[in-house]
Protein backbone atom coordinates (compact mmCIF):
# COMPACT_ATOMS: atom_id res chain seq x y z
CA UNK A 1 0.00 0.00 0.00
CA UNK A 2 1.06 3.41 -0.83
CA UNK A 3 0.13 6.73 0.85
CA UNK A 4 1.28 9.66 -1.02
CA UNK A 5 2.56 12.43 0.61
CA UNK A 6 3.07 15.48 -1.37
CA UNK A 7 5.83 14.55 -3.54
CA UNK A 8 6.65 11.86 -1.12
CA UNK A 9 5.71 8.16 -1.14
CA UNK A 10 4.99 5.95 1.94
CA UNK A 11 5.05 2.25 1.01
CA UNK A 12 3.07 -0.16 4.02
CA UNK A 13 4.53 -3.78 3.52
CA UNK A 14 2.09 -5.78 2.71
CA UNK A 15 3.72 -8.96 4.44
CA UNK A 16 1.74 -10.93 6.67
CA UNK A 17 2.98 -11.35 10.52
CA UNK A 18 4.88 -14.80 10.07
CA UNK A 19 6.13 -12.90 7.20
CA UNK A 20 7.63 -10.03 8.54
CA UNK A 21 8.97 -12.00 11.47
CA UNK A 22 10.93 -13.99 8.89
CA UNK A 23 12.33 -11.16 7.15
CA UNK A 24 13.31 -9.23 10.39
CA UNK A 25 15.15 -12.26 11.92
CA UNK A 26 16.86 -12.38 8.76
CA UNK A 27 18.33 -9.04 8.84
CA UNK A 28 19.12 -8.93 12.34
CA UNK A 29 21.34 -12.51 11.68
CA UNK A 30 22.60 -10.90 8.86
CA UNK A 31 23.85 -7.71 10.99
CA UNK A 32 22.87 -5.29 8.07
CA UNK A 33 20.27 -3.15 10.23
CA UNK A 34 16.75 -2.74 9.83
CA UNK A 35 14.39 0.40 11.15
CA UNK A 36 10.60 -0.44 11.04
CA UNK A 37 8.23 2.43 11.58
CA UNK A 38 4.40 1.63 12.68
CA UNK A 39 2.32 3.82 10.69
CA UNK A 40 -1.17 5.05 11.93
CA UNK A 41 -3.18 8.02 11.25
CA UNK A 42 -1.60 10.12 13.75
CA UNK A 43 1.03 9.69 11.82
CA UNK A 44 -0.35 10.51 8.52
CA UNK A 45 -1.04 13.90 9.95
CA UNK A 46 2.39 14.95 11.12
CA UNK A 47 3.68 13.34 8.00
CA UNK A 48 1.63 16.02 6.30
CA UNK A 49 2.95 18.93 8.66
CA UNK A 50 6.64 17.66 9.30
CA UNK A 51 9.16 17.54 6.87
CA UNK A 52 11.68 16.00 9.38
CA UNK A 53 9.03 13.45 10.15
CA UNK A 54 8.40 12.79 6.53
CA UNK A 55 12.52 12.80 6.02
CA UNK A 56 12.67 10.22 9.48
CA UNK A 57 10.55 7.71 7.66
CA UNK A 58 12.44 7.66 4.43
CA UNK A 59 14.98 6.27 6.26
CA UNK A 60 13.09 3.62 7.86
CA UNK A 61 13.20 0.01 6.22
CA UNK A 62 9.94 -1.69 6.89
CA UNK A 63 6.57 0.49 7.52
CA UNK A 64 3.87 -2.15 9.24
CA UNK A 65 0.28 -0.48 9.61
CA UNK A 66 -0.24 0.17 13.61
CA UNK A 67 -4.22 1.56 13.40
CA UNK A 68 -7.23 -0.63 11.70
CA UNK A 69 -7.78 2.77 8.96
CA UNK A 70 -4.78 2.52 7.62
CA UNK A 71 -6.13 -1.82 7.05
CA UNK A 72 -9.23 -0.27 5.62
CA UNK A 73 -7.89 1.79 3.24
CA UNK A 74 -5.18 -0.58 2.01
CA UNK A 75 -8.22 -2.60 1.51
CA UNK A 76 -9.78 0.09 -0.26
CA UNK A 77 -6.94 0.21 -2.73
CA UNK A 78 -7.08 -3.38 -3.17
CA UNK A 79 -3.55 -3.55 -1.61
CA UNK A 80 -4.21 -5.24 1.96
CA UNK A 81 -1.80 -5.35 4.57
CA UNK A 82 -1.92 -6.87 7.72
CA UNK A 83 -2.44 -4.78 11.17
CA UNK A 84 0.38 -5.00 13.14
CA UNK A 85 0.91 -2.16 15.49
CA UNK A 86 3.45 -1.98 17.44
CA UNK A 87 2.67 -2.61 21.27
CA UNK A 88 1.61 -6.02 20.05
CA UNK A 89 4.85 -6.77 18.20
CA UNK A 90 6.92 -5.92 20.95
CA UNK A 91 6.55 -10.05 22.60
CA UNK A 92 7.30 -11.78 18.96
CA UNK A 93 10.37 -9.64 18.57
CA UNK A 94 11.41 -10.58 21.86
CA UNK A 95 10.98 -13.98 21.38
CA UNK A 96 12.45 -13.76 18.00
CA UNK A 97 15.76 -11.98 19.89
CA UNK A 98 15.77 -14.56 22.39
CA UNK A 99 15.75 -17.16 19.90
CA UNK A 100 18.51 -15.45 17.67
CA UNK A 101 20.73 -14.64 20.73
CA UNK A 102 20.44 -11.18 19.76
CA UNK A 103 20.54 -8.68 22.70
CA UNK A 104 17.90 -5.88 23.13
CA UNK A 105 18.08 -2.51 24.44
CA UNK A 106 14.92 -0.55 25.41
CA UNK A 107 15.33 3.34 25.40
CA UNK A 108 12.52 5.66 26.20
CA UNK A 109 9.60 5.59 29.19
CA UNK A 110 10.67 6.35 32.55
CA UNK A 111 13.71 4.28 34.47
CA UNK A 112 10.57 2.21 36.51
CA UNK A 113 8.62 1.43 33.32
CA UNK A 114 11.81 0.20 31.73
CA UNK A 115 12.63 -2.28 35.05
CA UNK A 116 9.41 -3.59 35.36
CA UNK A 117 9.07 -4.51 31.56
CA UNK A 118 11.97 -6.34 31.51
CA UNK A 119 10.99 -8.17 34.52
CA UNK A 120 8.06 -9.40 32.95
CA UNK A 121 9.29 -9.84 29.33
CA UNK A 122 12.13 -11.97 31.55
CA UNK A 123 9.67 -13.89 33.28
CA UNK A 124 8.02 -15.00 29.96
CA UNK A 125 11.31 -15.02 28.02
CA UNK A 126 13.73 -16.39 30.37
CA UNK A 127 16.83 -16.35 27.30
CA UNK A 128 16.14 -12.78 26.67
CA UNK A 129 19.08 -10.40 27.15
CA UNK A 130 17.77 -7.20 28.10
CA UNK A 131 21.53 -5.62 27.39
CA UNK A 132 20.47 -1.48 28.10
CA UNK A 133 17.49 0.52 29.84
CA UNK A 134 18.02 4.02 29.18
CA UNK A 135 15.29 6.45 30.03
CA UNK A 136 16.57 9.93 28.77
CA UNK A 137 14.76 12.46 30.08
CA UNK A 138 12.13 15.18 29.42
CA UNK A 139 13.11 17.42 26.44
CA UNK A 140 15.04 14.82 24.74
CA UNK A 141 16.44 16.02 21.07
CA UNK A 142 16.86 13.13 19.05
CA UNK A 143 18.94 15.27 16.60
CA UNK A 144 21.52 15.94 19.30
CA UNK A 145 24.79 15.06 20.77
CA UNK A 146 22.74 13.34 23.76
CA UNK A 147 21.27 10.95 21.80
CA UNK A 148 24.06 9.24 20.00
CA UNK A 149 25.66 9.29 23.19
CA UNK A 150 22.13 7.40 24.16
CA UNK A 151 22.69 5.31 20.90
CA UNK A 152 26.33 4.59 21.25
CA UNK A 153 25.50 3.42 25.12
CA UNK A 154 22.92 1.11 23.47
CA UNK A 155 25.61 -0.37 20.70
CA UNK A 156 28.38 -0.53 23.90
CA UNK A 157 25.88 -2.66 25.80
CA UNK A 158 26.39 -5.34 23.24
CA UNK A 159 22.66 -4.81 21.97
CA UNK A 160 21.71 -5.69 18.78
CA UNK A 161 17.51 -4.29 18.88
CA UNK A 162 16.54 -1.08 20.35
CA UNK A 163 12.94 -1.04 20.96
CA UNK A 164 12.25 2.85 20.88
CA UNK A 165 9.61 3.89 23.44
CA UNK A 166 9.64 7.53 22.58
CA UNK A 167 6.24 8.48 20.57
CA UNK A 168 6.24 10.33 17.49
CA UNK A 169 7.96 11.77 16.10
CA UNK A 170 11.15 11.07 18.52
CA UNK A 171 11.51 7.16 18.34
CA UNK A 172 11.52 7.83 14.32
CA UNK A 173 14.14 10.23 14.17
CA UNK A 174 15.97 8.28 16.81
CA UNK A 175 16.08 5.09 14.32
CA UNK A 176 16.96 7.61 11.71
CA UNK A 177 20.33 9.10 13.49
CA UNK A 178 20.43 4.76 14.44
CA UNK A 179 20.54 4.05 11.42
CA UNK A 180 23.32 6.04 10.64
CA UNK A 181 25.41 6.17 13.69
CA UNK A 182 24.94 2.25 14.45
CA UNK A 183 24.39 0.93 10.89
CA UNK A 184 24.24 -2.76 11.93
CA UNK A 185 21.80 -2.40 14.54
CA UNK A 186 17.47 -2.89 14.54
CA UNK A 187 15.37 -0.61 15.80
CA UNK A 188 11.90 -0.83 16.08
CA UNK A 189 9.24 1.79 17.36
CA UNK A 190 6.35 0.85 19.82
CA UNK A 191 5.06 4.15 20.58
CA UNK A 192 3.68 3.17 24.63
CA UNK A 193 4.24 -0.80 24.68
CA UNK A 194 6.73 -0.70 27.49
CA UNK A 195 4.22 1.31 29.42
CA UNK A 196 1.50 -1.54 28.67
CA UNK A 197 3.57 -4.70 29.75
CA UNK A 198 4.74 -2.41 32.67
CA UNK A 199 1.23 -1.65 33.63
CA UNK A 200 1.84 1.87 33.76
CA UNK A 201 -1.28 2.59 31.01
CA UNK A 202 -3.79 0.73 30.77
CA UNK A 203 -4.25 -0.43 27.34
CA UNK A 204 -7.80 -0.46 25.74
CA UNK A 205 -9.49 -4.55 26.32
CA UNK A 206 -9.05 -6.66 23.38
CA UNK A 207 -12.86 -6.56 22.50
CA UNK A 208 -12.77 -2.58 22.33
CA UNK A 209 -9.54 -3.33 20.25
CA UNK A 210 -11.34 -6.29 18.04
CA UNK A 211 -14.15 -3.75 17.66
CA UNK A 212 -11.44 -1.22 16.20
CA UNK A 213 -12.54 1.17 19.09
CA UNK A 214 -9.57 1.58 20.53
CA UNK A 215 -9.20 5.25 19.47
CA UNK A 216 -12.34 6.02 21.85
CA UNK A 217 -11.63 4.46 24.73
CA UNK A 218 -8.35 6.00 24.76
CA UNK A 219 -10.03 9.46 23.52
CA UNK A 220 -12.50 9.35 26.97
CA UNK A 221 -9.54 8.56 28.99
CA UNK A 222 -7.82 11.97 27.98
CA UNK A 223 -10.36 14.17 25.52
CA UNK A 224 -8.31 17.25 26.27
CA UNK A 225 -5.62 16.21 25.08
CA UNK A 226 -6.93 13.87 22.47
CA UNK A 227 -9.89 14.96 20.70
CA UNK A 228 -7.89 17.79 18.45
CA UNK A 229 -5.69 14.97 17.15
CA UNK A 230 -8.43 12.63 16.80
CA UNK A 231 -9.89 15.76 14.38
CA UNK A 232 -7.22 16.15 12.13
CA UNK A 233 -7.14 12.06 11.83
CA UNK A 234 -11.04 12.42 10.66
CA UNK A 235 -9.98 15.43 8.64
CA UNK A 236 -7.37 13.93 6.35
CA UNK A 237 -9.46 10.39 6.00
CA UNK A 238 -11.34 11.53 3.29
CA UNK A 239 -8.31 12.40 1.25
CA UNK A 240 -6.48 9.39 1.62
CA UNK A 241 -9.66 7.20 0.76
CA UNK A 242 -10.02 9.18 -2.89
CA UNK A 243 -5.93 8.04 -3.32
CA UNK A 244 -7.31 4.43 -2.65
CA UNK A 245 -9.96 4.41 -5.12
CA UNK A 246 -7.48 6.42 -7.57
CA UNK A 247 -4.80 3.34 -7.01
CA UNK A 248 -7.74 0.55 -7.22
CA UNK A 249 -8.60 1.86 -10.37
CA UNK A 250 -5.24 2.34 -11.37
CA UNK A 251 -5.41 -1.63 -10.68
CA UNK A 252 -2.41 -0.98 -8.08
CA UNK A 253 0.06 1.03 -9.82
CA UNK A 254 -0.19 3.92 -8.89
Amino acid sequence: MIFAIGQEKIHVTGDTRAEFLARFGQMLRNRSGVAVATINLDHLVKLHEDAQFRAAYGAHDIIVADGNPIVWLSRLAGRPVTLMPGSDLIEPVCALAADLGVAVAFIGSTQSVLDKATENLKSRHPNLTIAARLAPPMGFDPDSAQAIQVLQQAQDSGAQLCLLALGAPKQERLAQVGRRVCPQMGFLSIGAGLDFLAGAQMRAPYIVRLFAMEWLWRMLGNPRRLAGRYLKCAIILPRHALNALRIRRAGGKT
